[in-house]
């Protein structure tokens, strides 16, 4: 609650506005400090990562593999596809359903960044639902 000060007057009249002033600055100290931890959260920290040794997982009836080849191109299945026909071609294959899990392949010899420009790809298509395949390490009792 503030009060106002006038000297004309023997009596002190309340004034019913917020002051903000104060919420102003915690909220600019908030952000100052989420400001300084943000960058001080995230990780950096090369990592070997090893294989997978789980039990495989049953695929679907017809799964839709999406193959990054050594060169670079891209096939559906064993046919041949354009990065530009990329969206087209999945909705085809996938029958419009945006919901169908496509499973991407990629050779070793891929470049990550590659393979994150073809999963951009796809996201911008609308298939959000994607499963990298790799070979499966059986474990040896």
């Amino acid at each position: 609650m503030s009060v106002r000060l006038d000297h004309g007057e023997d009596t002190l009249n309340e004034v019913h506005e917020i002051n903000v002033t104060p919420f102003i600055d915690v909220m600019l100290v908030l952000l100052i400090i989420f400001m300084v931890a943000a960058p001080l959260a995230t990780v950096d920290i090369q990592v070997n990562l090893p294989a997978a040794t789980v039990e495989p997982q049953q695929r679907p009836d017809k799964p839709i593999y999406l193959t990054i080849k050594s060169d670079l191109t891209l096939a559906l299945g064993n046919e041949p596809v354009a990065r530009q026909m990329l969206g087209g071609t999945l909705d085809a294959a996938s029958k419009g359903d945006k919901e169908t899990r496509i499973y991407l392949r990629a050779d070793k010899a891929v470049p990550y960044g590659n393979v994150m420009e073809i999963m951009n790809l796809m996201r911008t298509a609308g298939y959000l639902k994607v499963a990298l395949v790799g070979l499966e390490k059986v474990s040896e009792p």
